[in-house]
């Protein structure tokens, strides 16, 4: 076995253990919904869907850079591609995160919860 084809392995069993790690956090505070994070609100949502987002963000920026191989393209390519994408999904989920919090507190005037 070549050390090309060696290194390649180590690289992708390190993107793996990477990207292992970053769903057991998700995972763990999806379970646990610590309220520190969960009550505190820091742009119109809680400190706990922000982390949620860039946990999100950082996993598809490693799924593309190395299992895409975004890595050996052009450095100008690669900024095309990797910035528009994290702008799109960061706007849309701020977009969602305000307006469905606005939603929230307009709709408890109208709906009643009580089960």
């Amino acid at each position: 076995m070549t050390t090309t084809a060696t290194s390649h392995k180590a690289l992708i069993w390190k993107v793996f253990g990477i990207l292992s790690i970053i769903t057991i956090a998700e995972v763990i505070l999806g379970i646990t919904k610590p309220a520190f994070l969960h009550l505190t609100f820091v742009a119109g949502t809680s400190l706990l869907n922000i982390i949620f987002l860039i946990l999100t963000l950082v996993k598809a920026y490693f799924i593309a850079w190395f299992f895409m191989h975004l890595a050996q393209e052009k450095k100008s390519l690669r900024r095309a591609i990797v910035w528009t994408v994290f702008f799109l999904i960061f706007y849309l989920a701020t977009l969602l995160l305000i307006e469905g919090g606005y939603l929230e507190k307009i709709e408890l005037h109208y709906t009643n919860w009580n089960y």
